[in-house]
């Protein structure tokens, strides 16, 4: 049945102008909100602000290592002790170069140690942390630095720098000095210094200051602004209280059982870009709660090194966004597929009982297969230290859909990826999947002390989805009219996802009201479904996106797998080895994507024909079947821009970038209900 269109009903009345301190809501930078606390259970724990949190972990664990990062070849600590010493003299550095409160820190690099102290010196300073997109571009640099009104930049190279000083002059009035925190500065301007320089100036200023600021701050002001990607208009600053952060730090270790750090320490491996709220969850806050220790990736970690660290740290907990485990199946299908006969014999046979092992386990089933240990000593033990996720206990998936294929593979390496949802404006997670609670392509259960509810269901029970707890941001900075779309009156954020319970109260989420397409004849068609069908039927398929919205019919945008170059990103003509032996299978020769695309090589468009022919048999109306599809010249990328950071499709971006291949499907407009023939099925 198709999903309705949950964004054209009414929500509840919206909320009147906020007093400081007595409403759930602000968009002033020194507003105070009023906490949604409960009077028992995790939502009744003592407010903290990020300075509590982290005296508490000081006395707790001051001597465990904090942060590790690679110096050469060697590996490099910091303890607990030093990290909030260091925090303190970049505050006091901020504070001397005349950082004033509720101003904003910018910062703009790849994950370091520099990165956590530039963020937490801020807070601790009184102002904003506020992490900038790597991939941004000067103008959108330039946006963020405006809407915060910082007074510092923290850059990690020159090549940042001159992000920032092409637009600096006329633009940023309030910025008053800038950090490079990597390499030596190529030129000397005023205000512009190095770490050491920075580092320098608060080394030895006194402490009042700093501690008068400190014990000001309450636990429902704002410290932290996440800038959403902006794929529709311009970004948008979501204001995170340190309640926020430490609360949902606190509530989220306890949920997924985190171990202090003298028991066991968890260990961390930060990669995932810092300006977006899950990575910092994950790497700053999270390990924070339990004395847990985190190791810096090197910067070019997506383009292929983030393997090697993973074997040397060894992680207790690894965060991966689908494209990285969709990257480690294709490696890993790519060597097994040139091994001995004997080798895929006895690695399927593991993969079978992996599967019903953990199948068993998710349906709460204790048996395990009697061959369950002998596969473990076989192969599931190779693959894990191989991967360097032998220590691992929780591998995560998140901020992005991930494929069923992907999730059943793993899971029969006897890997199971645990996948969670949430949204920057939810301080990152709101529900997780666990090793005793999950379910295949379900986003898991609710952390306990939040609520979920979902808005206006249809018969289905699909609606849209809307948190509670207090992980709820602040709102919107200078954005009233935003908030308000995203809180209703009784304080409830509402996602914009569809998603619907199971029996066993699990989230599954079932497509986005902005993607959601409304065809010509009215038809609701979640795309996500749709595409990762196509992509599971037809493993060649890198990205697939699907067209539809105020049109006849359904059409769709195809990518192959490719390699990606090392050191831009960007995708490149040759396959990857899986797409040429799968190529292979077929019967083609094709080794790039130049000799498929546009129909060129007739035995893969049949095959992928075949593919859509498959998907299209089990759609419930004809309104929901692939008519028109076309294979790309190059595969969608961040460097592209068809992907934002973390890897999410941006679809706006493709459907401008892409409009004259779209508009040609559109040409000759078939009938919706029209049976699939030669001329339908064409490729463009």
């Amino acid at each position: 049945m198709a999903v309705p269109f949950v964004g054209a009903t009414p929500r509840p009345d919206s909320l009147s102008l906020p007093a400081k301190g007595t409403e759930l809501w602000t968009t002033h930078r020194d507003g105070e909100v009023k906490l949604r606390m409960g009077e028992s259970g995790p939502e009744a724990e003592p407010p903290l602000t990020v300075n509590q949190m982290f005296t508490s972990t000081v006395q707790r664990f001051g001597n465990y290592n904090a942060l590790g990062w690679k110096d050469g070849e060697q590996w490099k600590t910091m303890t607990y002790n030093e990290y909030y010493k260091s925090c303190r003299t970049a505050a006091k550095s901020f504070l001397k170069l005349g950082l004033e409160r509720y101003h904003g820190v910018g910062i703009l690099g790849f994950n370091s140690a520099e990165w956590f102290i530039a963020d937490i010196g801020a807070i601790l300073a009184g102002g904003f942390a506020v992490g900038i997109y790597t991939t941004n571009s000067s103008e959108a640099c330039q946006y963020v630095a405006e809407n915060c009104q910082a007074n510092i930049l923290v850059v990690e190279n020159h090549k940042q720098l001159q992000k920032i000083l092409q637009v600096m002059r006329d633009k940023l009035p309030h910025l008053k000095a800038i950090i490079q925190y990597k390499d030596e500065l190529k030129e000397k301007k005023p205000n512009l210094y190095t770490w050491a320089e920075f580092m320098e100036l608060g080394r030895d200023e006194p402490d009042a200051q700093l501690d008068d600021i400190i014990s000001s701050q309450k636990p429902n002001q704002c410290c932290t602004l996440i800038y959403t990607s902006g794929t529709t208009g311009q970004p948008k600053g979501v204001m995170l209280s340190h309640d926020n952060l430490t609360w949902t730090a606190f509530a989220t270790g306890r949920d997924v059982s985190l171990t202090d750090a003298d028991k066991l320490q968890e260990v961390v491996v930060s990669y995932l870009p810092l300006s977006h709220i899950a990575a910092q969850m994950i790497d700053i806050w999270l390990p924070m709660i339990a004395g847990g220790v985190t190791y810096f990736a090197q910067p070019d970690a997506l383009k292929g090194s983030l393997a090697n660290t993973l074997r040397e740290i060894r992680p207790t907990a690894f965060m991966g966004v689908p494209r990285v485990w969709e990257k480690m199946q294709e490696k890993m299908k790519s060597i097994g597929a040139k091994s001995s006969t004997v080798r895929r014999k006895v690695a399927s046979w593991a993969k079978d009982v992996g599967l019903q092992t953990n199948l068993n386990k998710m349906e709460l089933l204790s048996r395990k297969p009697l061959n369950y240990r002998l596969a473990k000593r076989l192969v599931f033990r190779k693959v894990r230290k191989a991967l360097g996720l032998d220590r691992c206990t929780r591998c995560y998936t998140g901020a992005a859909p991930i494929t069923k294929d992907t999730l059943e593979f793993f899971l029969s390496l006897d890997i199971p990826l645990f996948e969670l949802y949430g949204m920057s404006e939810s301080s990152g997670p709101h529900t997780i999947s666990l090793s005793d609670a999950f379910r295949l392509t379900s986003c898991g259960k609710v952390i306990p002390g939040c609520k979920t509810k979902i808005f206006n269901p249809d018969a289905d029970g699909n609606g849209e989805i809307c948190f509670w707890g207090r992980h709820v941001f602040m709102g919107y900075l200078n954005m009233p009219d935003k908030t308000e779309e995203a809180l209703d009156a009784d304080g409830w954020l509402h996602s914009g996802d569809l998603g619907k319970h199971d029996q066993d109260d699990f989230l599954f989420i079932t497509g986005r009201i902005k993607e959601l397409i409304i065809t010509a004849g009215g038809e609701n068609i979640p795309p996500v479904p749709i595409e990762d069908a196509v992509k599971e039927v037809v493993p060649l398929i890198s990205n697939a996106m699907l067209i539809g919205d105020k049109r006849k019919f359904l059409s769709m945008l195809l990518t192959i797998k490719c390699q990606v170059n090392n050191e831009t990103g960007a995708p490149e003509d040759e396959l990857t080895p899986e797409a040429v032996e799968l190529c292979r299978k077929l019967g083609s020769n094709a080794t790039r994507v130049s000799e498929i695309a546009g129909g060129r090589d007739r035995v893969v468009h049949t095959a992928i024909q075949e593919g859509i022919n498959r998907v299209n048999e089990k759609a419930t109306s004809n309104a929901q079947r692939i008519q028109k599809w076309t294979v790309l010249e190059k595969d969608f990328s961040i460097p592209g821009g068809e992907l934002g950071p973390t890897m999410k499709l941006k679809r706006p971006v493709v459907m401008k970038m892409y409009k004259d291949q779209i508009e040609n499907f559109y040409k000759e407009a078939l009938s919706p209900t029209s049976e699939i023939g030669d001329k339908g099925t064409d490729m463009v």
